[in-house]
C-alpha cells in the first residue's frame, strides 16, 4: 500500500507540472484585472483530461493516506 502511495505522489507531481499556468490568471485579482478572470475559460481536450486526472489522483492520495493512518 505504501508503494501505491509513492507512485500516486510521483504521478501527482508530474501531472501538476504539466498543467497550464493558472497562477497568472489568479494573480490578476490583486492587480484589478478581473476581466480575464470573469471571462468564460473552458477546458477542452487534453487540458480537461489532465485536470480530471489530477482530481482523481488527489482523491486516491487522500483515501490511501487515510487508510494507512488507521
Amino acid at each position: 500500500m505504501e508503494t501505491a502511495l509513492i507512485i500516486i505522489s510521483i504521478l501527482i507531481i508530474s501531472i501538476v507540472l504539466l498543467q497550464s499556468n493558472k497562477a497568472s490568471d489568479s494573480s490578476q485579482i490583486i492587480t484589478g484585472g478581473n476581466a480575464m478572470l470573469m471571462g468564460k475559460s473552458t477546458e477542452r481536450g487534453a487540458e480537461k483530461f489532465i485536470t480530471r486526472l489530477t482530481y482523481a489522483l488527489g482523491f486516491a492520495f487522500i483515501i490511501i493516506s487515510f487508510i494507512l493512518s488507521i
